[in-house]
């Protein structure tokens, strides 16, 4: 059978069980722990802790899942077995408050036996056993189940049926919520197929592991006890390249001599057929026990190709799924697979663009199930040779790095492995792979105490503030705000008051109309009247545990003997409109940018104002002007055609199809569709304007990137627009008064300047580089290392950065210290050698050290760093008393 008949003969099975058959949910999860959707269950969580109503009792499916990092994470054992991928389909049934244990383990043993005849002699069925210690009690109604089925195939239960612990055989959501025991099928795919059941779960690919049966039962509470659930649920994954692989490896069952392998499959061989084309070498199916073991050319070259060939799957969905490659979360571990696959790539001596090309397969092959595939091919193609391009740039520097320190040394230090993650972008584990075929090791201890060190770095800056509530917290407000006839002069009454700081309190009421700050939406302002007419000025809204708190710039002492007494509230109406004006814009926008870049595009954060917005999402590259223009245009127009926008509250499951619902909101079972007619459709909470027309117009400010694979768009509306826009106006006008230049000229007069300003600057340079030798102030030799600094220059930026490059690329000293003053700032560059980085001194480092007496900061590479002084006569005065000697040898300064 071909993988797409095994995929639709599994949803023809259970569609004609009743099921309903519905799409794969996207690799990004709507669970924010999660770095990527990795089991069939994930999208039915919801259903599973009561969140939500399912419109149907039974479900059925194949969910697109990757397991690349967190708790769940094969990307180790990728390609050094073959069975394990970074991408999989898993095919499932769920029965969501319907059918229990008796129908899923019978209808599991119906499709592999009677529909895809499967030999059941091969057939083992796991059930739970708890050991000692361990949850719940013995499985026995699921095992009285198997035990019927394998009496009547005249086998012995005793051999087919085997028990398991916690650890196979016990399925937990968290440390606490729904779980149940688990049921697993293995299949015995050796020759004679006579293991009688002893290589179940012992981790060989001759005894596989096809099919689970979830059974939540139990709702695990906090204090380690376990009660009965008042729904039971049915939850079952099978491994679909498994199934594809076995059918594929035996000839469709008739044949059980080959080593079994997923990669045999038609979801792996076309890919592995154009290595093959590419790199001249023939994939031989070699294994290695693990990346530890390989031994020999042939074996490493195998791994490359299973390597590849899973790692282009996972970018194709990924990046076709909206998840771009990135330096935080999954959109790191979207890059470490790109760089692996690179990296591998250079063991076949692959072509570049090889992974944008190989995309193009997979597209091909999976685009009639996987309609998005195609949709976005585009884009992952771009994406890939970005990627690609980018790395190569550093890769070949740190290349050279690893065979220097690898050929000098018997071991790689953590301080080395860490600036080759660092600074050139190779993960841990590639470092550990190259060491190996080496013969040396790695410190991998010192290299996450490194780690360590930049993670405490990257928290230092948070804060997270939280409102100390009292135990018998008030009941959840109800909120009444989005009718504006309640936002003034509405009638509530003062539940709890909460003090922040001797001036300032929170106020709690029963119901309010005031919005709270979230969504990316700021808090409302405004005026709480007390009943003895006591004014206080509401300057922010805040929202937590369902509760929203009205921070009042008044003491909890003197609000708190209004609690449960009547109070007025009234919320600034003039400010509310200029933010629901603004937050309406941001839905535009981002339908604006899907219309012109792409549906990958997906909002990555937001927030809104009452005097601007900012918008923040997904894509590759930086937005040509053109396409600015091209957006903002697009925006007016619908502002100008002046649409209805509605609003609609309705269950979560009966949502419009073509509605946006974004990653990171936890959704209820009711939600609000926010609909602007023939434009946009959200999921949103928020606050908006009745009519486009009521925005004027939209203007553009700034786009910026904010991270690798996000960008972000300044903007605001109505009045504010024209405040910017008129600002602009005016200081036109004064340049064109200051140049005495017509506008049609004023670019033209500012090119001829800039030219003239570089000819100024370049015969500067050439006088300065004359007395090149007179611009040393120091020189010392520190670890066979020859040290220069330069004398204090007064000059630009620009200049001292471009003289300083010029001494160290023509006199070759290792380590080049600078300083310039200008402008009553002061500036340092420091640029390193290669021997110097090999020694251990980088310029991001060093750079940081020369600031730190000054207060000041700075940062770069490896080998070249730059930073600022605010005041230059601190950079005099420290210079004064500074040597290179003394700074090396580590004394105070």
């Amino acid at each position: 059978m071909k993988s797409s008949e095994i995929r639709q003969s599994f949803l023809n099975f259970f569609e004609n069980k009743g099921h309903r058959i519905v799409d794969s949910s996207s690799l990004l999860p709507e669970t924010p722990n999660l770095l990527f959707t990795n089991a069939g269950m994930n999208p039915l969580v919801p259903y599973f802790l009561g969140e939500r109503c399912p419109q149907y009792k039974r479900v059925a499916d194949t969910q697109k899942c990757i397991r690349a990092g967190g708790k769940h994470n094969d990307l180790e054992e990728v390609g050094f077995d073959t069975y394990h991928h970074t991408f999989f389909e898993m095919l499932g049934n769920w029965s969501l408050g319907d059918y229990f244990k008796e129908e899923a383990i019978l209808w599991a043993w119906e499709l592999l036996t009677q529909v895809w005849h499967f030999p059941k002699e091969r057939l083992y069925a796991t059930v739970y056993r708890p050991a000692v210690g361990e949850p719940a009690s013995f499985d026995e109604e699921a095992y009285v189940l198997w035990e019927k089925i394998f009496l009547a195939e005249g086998m012995d239960p005793g051999v087919h049926i085997l028990t398991g612990s916690k650890k196979d055989n016990f399925w937990m959501m968290g440390d606490t919520g729904p779980c149940g025991p688990c049921s697993e099928i293995h299949m015995d795919l050796t020759p004679q197929g006579d293991t009688q059941g002893r290589w179940v779960n012992q981790g060989d690919a001759r005894c596989m592991e096809i099919w689970n049966l979830v059974f939540m039962q139990y709702n695990a509470l906090p204090n380690g006890t376990f009660e009965l659930l008042k729904s039971r649920f049915v939850d079952t994954g099978m491994g679909f390249e498994r199934v594809a692989g076995i059918f594929s490896s035996t000839q469709n069952l008739k044949n059980f001599s080959q080593t079994p392998s997923n990669y045999n499959s038609d979801l792996f061989t076309p890919l592995l057929r154009q290595l093959e084309q590419w790199s001249g070498y023939k994939y031989g199916g070699r294994i290695a026990a693990n990346s530890q073991t390989i031994v020999d050319a042939d074996t490493l070259r195998d791994c490359s190709f299973r390597i590849i060939a899973d790692h282009v799957r996972t970018l194709t969905f990924a990046i076709a799924d909206g998840i771009l490659p990135g330096n935080e979360g999954r959109h790191y571990v979207l890059r470490r697979i790109i760089r692996r696959a690179i990296l591998f790539g250079q063991k076949l001596n692959l072509p570049n663009g090889f992974l944008a090309d190989l995309s193009r397969i997979v597209v091909q092959h999976m685009h009639t199930f996987f309609r998005e595939l195609m949709q976005q091919s585009e884009i992952v193609k771009t994406v890939l040779n970005n990627e690609e391009q980018s790395f190569k740039v550093t890769l070949q520097k740190g290349l050279n790095l690893f065979e220097k320190w690898s050929s000098d040394n018997a071991y790689l230090s953590g301080d080395q492995a860490f600036l080759l993650y660092d600074t050139y972008g190779f993960p841990l584990d590639l470092t550990q792979l190259m060491a190996r075929e080496k013969g040396i090791t790695v410190d991998t201890a010192q290299f996450n105490v490194r780690m360590q060190e930049q993670k405490g770095r990257s928290k230092a800056a948070l804060r997270k503030t939280t409102i100390a509530l009292q135990e018998n917290d008030s009941p959840k407000t109800h909120f009444v705000g989005y009718d504006i006839s309640n936002c003034t002069a509405y009638e509530s009454v003062v539940n709890d008051c909460v003090p922040e700081d001797a001036n300032v309190s929170y106020v709690i009421t029963a119901s309010t109309p005031f919005y709270a700050e979230k969504g990316g939406q700021v808090g409302d302002g405004g005026q709480i009247i007390f009943q003895d007419g006591t004014v206080g000025e509401v300057v922010n809204t805040r929202y937590q545990n369902q509760i929203i708190l009205h921070q009042v710039l008044l003491p909890h002492s003197t609000i708190i003997k209004y609690k449960h007494t009547p109070v007025t509230l009234s919320v600034d109406v003039e400010r509310r409109k200029h933010i629901s004006h603004h937050h309406t814009a941001t839905h535009i926008l981002h339908w604006a940018l899907r219309k012109i870049l792409g549906e990958h595009v997906k909002q990555a954060g937001s927030w809104v104002q009452a005097d601007q917005l900012r918008f923040d999402f997904s894509h590759f590259e930086k937005l040509s002007e053109t396409t600015i223009a091209d957006v903002e245009r697009l925006c007016c127009e619908k502002i100008l055609e002046n649409l209805p926008i509605s609003t609609l509250e309705v269950p979560f499951d009966q949502k419009p199809k073509d509605c946006l619902a974004f990653f990171g909101d936890k959704y209820g079972d009711t939600v609000r569709v926010v609909q602007i007619l023939n434009c946009s459709k959200e999921l949103c909470g928020g606050t908006h304007a009745t009519r486009t027309g009521d925005l004027g117009l939209l203007k553009i400010k700034q786009e910026s990137a904010v991270a690798a694979g996000v960008r972000r768009i300044e903007a605001t509306v109505g009045v504010h627009a024209i405040q910017y826009i008129n600002t602009y106006i005016t200081c036109v006008q004064q340049l064109e008064k200051m140049m005495d230049c017509p506008l049609q000229k004023l670019q033209e007069r500012f090119q001829l300047l800039q030219q003239q300003k570089a000819e100024v600057e370049k015969r500067y340079q050439q006088a300065l580089q004359k007395t090149s030798s007179q611009l040393v102030a120091e020189t010392v030799t520190h670890n066979t290392l020859c040290c220069v600094r330069l004398a204090l220059q007064s000059v630009d930026t620009h200049t001292l950065k471009n003289l300083s490059k010029q001494y160290f690329n023509e006199q070759k000293p290792d380590i080049l210290c600078s300083f310039g003053e200008q402008t009553q700032k002061g500036f340092v560059f420091v640029f390193c050698s290669e021997k110097a980085i090999q020694k251990g001194f980088t310029a991001s480092t060093l750079i940081q050290r020369l600031l730190q007496p000054l207060g000041a900061n700075g940062g770069g590479k490896a080998d070249f760093a730059s930073g600022g002084v605010k005041r230059s006569i601190d950079l005099e005065r420290y210079l004064q008393i500074f040597s290179l000697e003394k700074f090396f040898n580590g004394s105070k300064i």
